[in-house]
């Protein structure tokens, strides 16, 4: 008697295998996805720091002392900051830390710059 192809319990078992790589590759994909989107936040989030930073170094008057916070626009999503100017050991410099949260919540980026004080 000659064989000519596979039987139902080789079938069964090829289908199996290929389903649990299928699944494995579904929830890898999944991953990947998560992981873009929180890069794309840390991105967007550390480029509202920066312009915070670009304003605040290109302009002629130091930043008064103290938090400030505020909202930001940008990639179509609200991002809120907040800004903190402190003195120094070197009274002529001033600390400006920024700190950047992501619209649904939570520190995405954060940013310190050093300017001279006025």
């Amino acid at each position: 008697m000659r064989d000519d192809g596979f039987t139902l319990v080789e079938t069964l078992v090829a289908l199996a295998i290929f389903s649990l790589a299928a699944l494995a590759l579904l929830r890898l994909q999944g991953a990947a996805v998560g992981t873009a989107a929180h890069l794309d936040e840390r991105t967007v989030g550390s480029i509202v720091a920066r312009n915070r930073a670009v304003e605040l170094l290109t302009d002629a008057s130091a930043p008064p002392f103290g938090t400030t916070s505020g909202v930001e626009r940008n990639g179509g999503r609200d991002w809120r900051w907040t800004r903190a100017v402190r003195r120094t050991a070197d009274a002529r410099l001033q600390r400006i830390d920024i700190a950047v949260d992501a619209p649904g919540g939570g520190r995405v980026a954060a940013l310190t710059v050093v300017r001279r004080a006025s």
